[in-house]
C-alpha cells in the first residue's frame, strides 16, 4: 500500500482518498501558493475525512482552501462539493457551464444516479448538498483560473462526459485529465476506458484526446489514479482499447439484449487481458471501483448504439 499523500511536483500533491478502503481508486489534487490552496477533484462525500487529512498531511490547513476545481460533476468527482463549501467558508467550486446548474440543484444528478447505483448509493458516495449559486463559477472552454499559485486553462473535453474539462497548467505542461483520459492505475501498461451512461459520445472522445495530444502534455494527472509520464502511448493504449470495445459490444449487443449477459463477457476477456498484461491479479479491484463496474460500461455503450448508427469507417 503507497503513501496517502505524496508530493508530485513543487506544490502539488497527490491525496488517495481510499475510496471504499482501496488505494489507489481516486486521487484529489492539492495545489499550493501564495494565494490559497486549490484541490482538483473533492471526491465524494464518503471521502472527506480523508481528504482532509490528506490535507493536513501535506502541511496545510484545510480552511486555506479557495478553489474546488472538478473536471466534471459525477459523484466520484464532485459529489463533496456542496459538503465542503459547507466546511471551507472561503471556497468557491469551479465547473463546466453544462454541469454547474446540477451543482446548485442536483436532483436530476441523484435522479439518474440513484438509477445506476440503487440501495448502494449512501454507501458509495455519502450525502450530495446543493451548492450556493453565488459560490458556483461556471467554467468555457479556454478560461483562465488563477489557483494554487498557478494558472490553469479549462479545455473542453467531451466525451465520457458532456460536462467535462481537463485542466492544462500552462507553466509545466502537466495536464489534469479527470475521465477522458480513462482509468491507469499508477502506471501499469493498460488504459480501462470508463464508458458510462448517459451521454456517452465516441466521436467526441476520440477528437477530445486529438485535443490534448495537440497540447503536447509533459506530464497527466489522472483522477484514476496517479501521474502518466508517457502520454502518448497512453492515449494510444486508451483509444485501441475503448474502440474495440465498442466494436466487440455493438455486435454482441445487436444479438443479445441482455446487458449484464455481454457485461460478464467482457468482463470475462477484459479481466483476463488486465491480470496478463499488468501481471498483477491485484491490480483488478481499484481498476473497477473506479471504472464501476462492467455493467456500468456495457449500459453506457448500449445507450449510445441506441442514437448513433455504427459507420464503415467507426463508431
Amino acid at each position: 500500500m503507497g503513501p496517502t499523500v505524496r508530493e508530485l511536483e513543487p506544490g502539488t500533491f497527490q491525496i488517495d482518498l481510499r475510496f471504499q478502503g482501496v488505494a489507489s481508486v481516486i486521487a484529489a489534487y492539492l495545489l499550493v501558493g501564495r494565494d490559497g490552496l486549490a484541490l482538483i477533484e473533492t471526491g465524494p462525500t464518503t471521502t472527506l475525512d480523508a481528504l482532509f487529512d490528506g490535507i493536513r498531511i501535506a502541511g496545510h490547513d484545510p480552511e486555506q482552501v479557495t478553489r474546488l476545481i472538478v473536471t466534471h460533476i459525477h459523484l466520484d468527482h464532485a459529489g463533496a462539493a456542496g459538503v465542503l463549501l459547507e466546511q471551507l467558508p472561503r471556497a468557491r467550486v469551479l465547473v463546466h457551464r453544462v454541469g454547474a446548474p446540477h451543482l446548485i440543484d442536483p436532483s436530476r444528478l441523484l435522479a439518474s444516479a440513484g438509477r445506476i447505483y440503487g440501495e448502494r448509493m449512501g454507501e458509495l458516495w455519502g450525502e450530495v448538498r446543493s451548492c450556493p449559486a453565488d459560490r458556483v463559477i461556471a467554467l468555457d472552454d479556454g478560461d483562465l483560473v488563477e489557483a494554487g499559485g498557478r494558472v490553469l486553462r479549462a479545455v473542453a473535453t467531451p466525451g465520457h462526459a458532456a460536462h467535462h474539462h481537463a485542466f492544462l497548467d500552462v507553466t509545466t505542461g502537466a495536464v489534469f485529465t479527470g475521465d477522458v483520459a480513462g482509468i491507469r492505475i499508477n502506471g501499469r501498461p493498460y488504459s480501462f476506458p470508463p464508458t458510462p451512461p448517459p451521454d456517452l459520445d465516441l466521436a467526441l472522445w476520440r477528437q477530445s484526446i486529438a485535443r490534448l495530444r495537440a497540447l503536447r502534455p509533459r506530464r497527466l494527472f489522472l483522477t484514476h489514479f496517479g501521474p502518466v509520464d508517457d502520454p502518448d502511448w497512453h492515449f494510444d493504449d486508451l483509444l485501441c482499447r475503448l474502440f474495440l470495445w465498442a466494436g466487440w459490444a455493438g455486435a454482441r449487443l445487436a444479438s443479445e439484449a441482455d446487458t449484464a449477459a455481454v457485461a460478464a463477457e467482457l468482463q470475462s476477456i477484459a479481466d483476463a487481458e488486465l491480470a496478463q498484461v499488468t501481471g498483477d491479479q491485484d491490480a483488478l479491484r481499484p481498476y473497477l471501483l473506479a471504472a464501476g463496474g462492467y455493467k456500468m460500461s456495457i449500459d453506457g455503450l448500449a445507450r449510445y448504439f441506441r442514437y448513433h448508427r455504427p459507420t464503415a469507417a467507426g463508431v
